[in-house]
């Protein structure tokens, strides 16, 4: 199996052009969303080579060793099949934040990976600037089907994440919900009940105060405040206060409306009243990780994290769901990525199918869920004794984010092919609002009328 960790120079320098002109906006277009042609079969022993870019291989400890050991799996039972895996080409301290840059700076070379792991908030440029093909016409509808259906099934909510206008561009690989993961050792200083976690945000703040003032450590951290965080958190708050980031129609941001800035004031007070520290994402996974803070809303993919964290500092780790706002219901959202094939050539993209099957089939799962954290999409797993079922029992944390599937929206993408530039606008302004405290209504208003001007004509 051969890894590969760089990309030619001349892809590099390209990303590094991307990234200083914006992405989307100087790029090559790749052709917007059309039929394709039906990929032949593989003929017996025809060997084909494909590259596969994933953030996750980027990404050290368990999330690069349970790869790395899936796609030895994968070879051993397709020996004509030579994956190169890579991590995406950037500077960031998350690859994640990579991705499409590095698929950019590659098509500009004429040279994409031929499978990529791209983030659902990515599935509109993906579709129609990085060449995304559509599967329902490489492999056909069935195909796409019978996957989701082989063994326990695909969770029906998680089927049409990669979707786009009627048909499947990728299929959702890697999937985590938002969990408010807490200290009970610090409850219990604090003198309130691990049994009776918070459920609303009075409550967070309530239990947060009380957590700093009883224990002088830190009370509560929401990671939907920050560039560095996205938005994907922040999506669900606003959605369980009833606001959107941008309409249902997507023409108009709404992220200034009432129930989004009452959202983002709320999240302003936390600060404000000393129940939250002013903190980045990497201080505060770090400072939960070693016990210096009460909760943190996060994604459910650090479960591991915290789990190794609670082990080596003699502390209990549980979790519980997305606080509600008073009488409101609760909308989970989803962070993650689907798997996408970007090849043009019709072995590669089989090859690419055939792997992609394997990185999302049972045996997969069993491996990405148990050893990372992440949600199995195939959500029987959990109480099949050859499946999940042990780890599950060890690990109840997993029922939370099943718990969370039924009321759960999709990660909102902005359209066109200035979308970052809208979503790091936004997220800007809510991180001026939160840890610095501007005027929460003033500010956010500021930003929609300013990133307004980069939505697409018709959305």
């Amino acid at each position: 199996m051969k890894r590969s960790l760089a990309l030619p120079a001349a892809a590099a320098a390209a990303a590094l052009a991307l990234t200083a002109c914006g992405l989307g906006s100087t790029a090559p277009a790749a052709p917007t969303a059309s039929a394709v042609a039906r990929a032949p079969e593989l003929a017996p022993g025809q060997e084909v080579s494909i590259v596969l870019e994933s953030y996750n291989f980027g990404q050290a400890g368990a999330w690069s060793d349970t790869f790395t050991a899936l796609l030895d799996t994968f070879h051993q039972q397709h020996p004509t099949i030579t994956v190169t895996a890579q991590k995406p080409q950037g500077n960031s301290s998350n690859p994640a934040n990579d991705t499409v840059s590095s698929v950019q700076a590659q098509l500009a070379t004429g040279a994409p990976p031929d499978v990529a792991q791209l983030g659902f908030s990515d599935l509109d440029f993906t579709v129609n600037q990085l060449g995304a093909k559509p599967l329902d016409d490489l492999v056909g509808a069935d195909a796409v089907a019978a996957n989701y259906e082989d063994g326990h099934p695909f969770a029906p909510k998680a089927r049409t994440l990669g979707d786009y206008n009627g048909k499947t561009y990728g299929i959702p690989f890697v999937f985590s919900t938002p969990v408010l993961f807490y200290n009970a050792g610090l409850f219990r200083q604090a003198g309130l009940d691990p049994a009776t976690p918070p459920t609303t945000w009075d409550e967070v703040k309530a239990a947060g105060q009380r957590i700093a003032q009883a224990t002088g450590k830190d009370g509560a951290y929401v990671d939907c405040v920050t560039e560095t965080a996205k938005d994907w958190c922040l999506q669900s708050v606003i959605r369980s206060n009833g606001g959107r980031v941008i309409s249902e129609d997507r023409t108009r941001l709404e992220f200034a409306d009432p129930p989004a800035v009452e959202a983002v004031t709320m999240l302003q007070d936390l600060v404000t009243s000393g129940a939250a520290p002013k903190l980045t994402q990497q201080q505060a996974v770090e400072g939960f990780a070693r016990g210096d803070l009460g909760m943190i809303l996060e994604s459910s993919a650090l479960q591991g994290t915290f789990t190794k964290g609670a082990q080596g500092g003699g502390w209990e780790l549980r979790g519980t769901g997305v606080p509600a706002f008073t009488g409101k219901p609760v909308v989970p959202t989803n962070s993650g990525a689907a798997l996408f094939v970007l090849s043009a050539d019709p072995a590669k993209q089989r090859a690419a199918w055939e792997l992609i099957r394997f990185l999302t089939s049972e045996e997969a799962y069993v491996q990405i869920s148990s050893r990372i954290g992440y949600l199995p999409l195939r959500t029987g797993l959990v109480d099949d004794p050859a499946g999940l079922q042990d780890w599950a029992a060890k690990n109840p944390l997993v029922r939370t984010n099943l718990q969370q599937m039924d009321p759960m929206e999709p990660w909102v993408s902005f359209p066109g092919n200035d979308y970052l530039q809208i979503r790091d606008g936004m997220m800007q302004a809510v991180e001026q609002v939160v840890l610095q405290g501007a005027d929460p209504q003033a500010t956010l208003s500021a930003a929609a009328d300013r990133q307004a001007a980069l939505l697409p004509a018709g959305g």
